[in-house]
């Protein structure tokens, strides 16, 4: 009778997460990975139901996405395509993403480019594709905003995630394939983060229940001005669906080419 106290107890969700969210499991706390020790996360057997290569996200409740920095860029002051590890709490890389685009939509559209990014497991094979459409990023502009679409496996699509018209705040969708609306994340005023965390809360339909978060983190002053590297980390309940747990990753993807995405060319 014990021990089913306690595994209750261990089970209770958190203040403000939807019911049966786990607890956080306070021995996987992130720890700055070391370049020189890259570790890796061990294969997994996929549980029955789940698109293959995403059964790696389906205990997770927090996804760290590490984009790589880009020395040519930062010398030439050009925009090189994007490349982004994708880890978990210990810092074991899960998947490799890389951004395909042409050069041309790289340096005249900008942060606005159309480009696909596709998503890789440690055994080198595309566990999901993420594609972005040329759109418009203007409150001005509602009738062509921000969407992704998020095919795991490629091929099969899961979900999108969409941008919804708010003259104050940074507001999205995350839909499933027939495009219903699932949940909405709400980001802040002012995304600049000069000095600290920039949070996007995931919230219910209603917008009454937090679940979640998508955090883009401040590496300091240096990385921020100098580099275009920056670093996510994604906060939701261990048993959230894994393909919503991949729309978030699209999510990041895009909140990075909106907000976050600079170079010495901008300075």
């Amino acid at each position: 009778m014990a021990s089913k106290d306690a595994q209750n107890h261990r089970t209770r969700g958190l203040p403000g997460f939807l019911p049966g969210a786990p607890g956080p499991d306070r021995s996987l706390q992130l720890s700055p990975p070391n370049p020189a020790n890259q570790v890796w996360q061990p294969g997994l057997v996929p549980p029955g139901g789940l698109p293959p290569g995403l059964e790696y996200l389906s205990q997770l409740d927090l996804i760290i996405i590490h984009q790589q920095v880009e020395l040519l860029g930062m010398i030439l002051g050009t925009e090189t395509s994007n490349k982004y590890e994708i880890k978990n709490s210990l810092g074991q890389r899960l998947y490799f993403a890389v951004e395909e685009s042409i050069c041309f939509n790289r340096t005249f559209c900008s942060t606005l480019r159309a480009c696909t990014l596709k998503v890789t497991d440690n055994a080198g094979r595309e566990v999901m594709t993420v594609n972005r459409p040329l759109r418009c990023n203007s409150c001005w502009c509602p009738c062509s905003l921000q969407e992704l679409e998020i095919q795991a496996p490629p091929g099969t699509i899961v979900g999108y995630v969409a941008q919804k018209w708010d003259p104050f705040l940074p507001k999205f969708t995350i839909q499933n394939a027939n495009k219903e609306d699932i949940l909405k994340i709400v980001g802040p005023c002012a995304t600049c983060g000069c000095f600290g965390d920039v949070d996007f809360e995931v919230k219910t339909i209603n917008e009454k229940l937090t679940i979640g978060k998508i955090s883009k983190y401040w590496s300091g002053f240096v990385n921020d001005v100098f580099t275009n590297a920056d670093n996510f980390g994604i906060h939701v309940p261990a048993d959230l669906d894994v393909t919503v747990k991949a729309a978030m990753i699209g999510a990041c993807f895009l909140f990075d080419f909106m907000f976050f995405e600079h170079s010495l060319a901008g300075l």
